[in-house]
């Protein structure tokens, strides 16, 4: 699962003209409010500290430390690079997630930052609600009425409720959501549910499935290879088309790994992938996502541009932006698609997609939708999660994990819950299917790139 905090993010606060000598540079120390997201920053002697606010809480977050001119680095490796634009306003751009958030000069921390918060059940009952309510934007979608939701179960909590029984009203309470972008976190154990009908991706499944590939789709394939720790192969097949298999987008370069060390991998493979040679004689490629838990957006976007020789617009994105207005959203921003210097592929694509295609994986596959030339979907569903994961803390020490994203299409649609409908349904790793050793998505995707 993909999970992006305030803190973890490259903050780009760009457009201002460079100033003249000994002109007063506006400072990044301070107080920040971002635009949605329930957060604030504190930047000061050279540590940012992140707040997750609500209107009934204030819990401090992820610290980073300034390790360059205008860039701060987490204990885990995230670069963060922050700009002023004028004196009171600035935005934020996320290192390997798309788009910006805006930035707010306030005076000082909100009144709930202090130390004498509250921290019993009741309290984190009341942040983890709160946590929702402000902003995960589809309750009305999923048909969910989440004040009757606390009106049953915050009678139930008391100074007494143990945390074994607070983590099982929280996932009795996010269960109906069948959010895989919703979770309850208490240490190692994590509650979350998938799609009904859907499987998680996980590293057994991905690899239960890449040996049946291999053994069935691919054994008369030549150049067979894998690149990125594994999570990309390819393949050519004999009848002159090309097979990409994306399990995720990210994860290519060792564990906590940067992002330019992953966007390294990434086009290490490309380059070999998609080099001149294999581009020029390309019939068809067929991109297998049915299989992928997802990642980084940006990593998606790089992918998308070397697979066009036209600009266009992948998605844009936006997050609610009023605690009491779920109407509410930030203006839209635009993800673009540039091709790529060098070698590129803009022949026809397959795209194999199911219930385990989720998040970068989804958003990858929206990214391609109006991608220049012919492109068909076909499989299944995919899983319908596509906004960054807030991970928000509990007083209890707990945290919980919830979208507040929608990524759009130009006509505004969001595919959140639904997942991306196929062009063409095929089943997708059903019993049925391994039973009769047969790949019906694979094989439909073969005739229709010979057609």
């Amino acid at each position: 699962m993909r999970i992006i905090t305030a803190t973890a993010l490259a903050l780009a606060l760009a457009g201002q003209a460079a100033p003249a000598a000994g002109a007063n540079r506006p400072t990044t120390d301070g107080i920040w409010r971002m635009d949605g997201y329930g957060t604030v920053l504190s930047i000061r002697n050279g540590t940012l500290q992140e707040y997750q606010t609500t209107a009934v809480s204030c819990l401090e977050g992820d610290s980073a430390r300034q390790t360059g001119s205008g860039t701060y680095t987490t204990p885990k490796g995230d670069v963060l690079t922050v700009r002023v634009q004028g004196r009171d306003h600035g935005s934020l751009r996320v290192d390997g997630s798309v788009g910006d958030r805006k930035l707010r000069r306030i005076a000082e921390l909100p009144d709930t930052c202090t130390p004498e918060a509250p921290h019993g059940p009741l309290a984190t009952f009341d942040v983890f609600w709160q946590s929702f309510e402000e902003n995960y934007p589809f309750f009305a979608a999923k048909g969910i009425d989440w004040h009757a939701v606390r009106d049953r179960y915050r009678p139930a909590v008391h100074a007494k409720t143990t945390k074994d029984e607070l983590y099982a009203v929280f996932g009795e309470m996010i269960a109906p959501l069948h959010d895989a972008h919703v979770a309850v976190q208490d240490g190692d154990r994590v509650f979350a549910q998938v799609r009904p009908g859907t499987v998680l991706p996980t590293e057994e499944w991905d690899t239960e499935v890449k040996q049946f590939i291999v053994e069935h789709d691919l054994e008369d394939a030549r150049n067979l290879q894998d690149f990125a720790n594994g999570r990309i192969t390819y393949a050519d097949l004999p009848g002159g088309q090309g097979y990409l298999r994306i399990s995720g987008f990210g994860g290519y370069a060792g564990e906590g790994a940067p992002y330019a060390a992953q966007l390294a991998e990434l086009d290490r493979a490309l380059d070999t992938v998609l080099s001149q040679e294999r581009t020029r004689r390309l019939k068809g490629l067929i991109i297998d996502l049915r299989i992928n838990g997802g990642g980084s957006d940006s990593l998606g976007i790089h992918l998308a541009e070397r697979l066009t020789a036209t600009p266009y617009v992948a998605y844009s994105k936006r997050a609610r932006n009023d605690p009491a207005d779920p109407s509410e959203h930030t203006r839209p921003q635009p993800a673009y698609v540039t091709p790529a210097q060098g070698p590129r592929y803009t022949g026809p694509v397959a795209v194999l997609t199911g219930g385990s295609t989720l998040s970068a994986g989804e958003s990858f596959t929206q990214a391609l939708m109006d991608r220049p030339g012919r492109t068909v979907r076909i499989g299944q569903p995919t899983q319908g999660v596509f906004s960054d994961v807030m991970a928000r803390k509990l007083p209890n020490g707990m945290a919980a994990w919830l979208p507040n994203e929608e990524f759009l299409t130009r006509s505004g649609r969001t595919f959140d819950g639904t997942g991306i409908p196929p062009h063409l349904t095929e089943p997708v790793f059903t019993k049925e299917e391994f039973d009769r050793k047969k790949d019906s998505a694979f094989d439909r995707a073969l005739n229709v790139l010979r057609d």
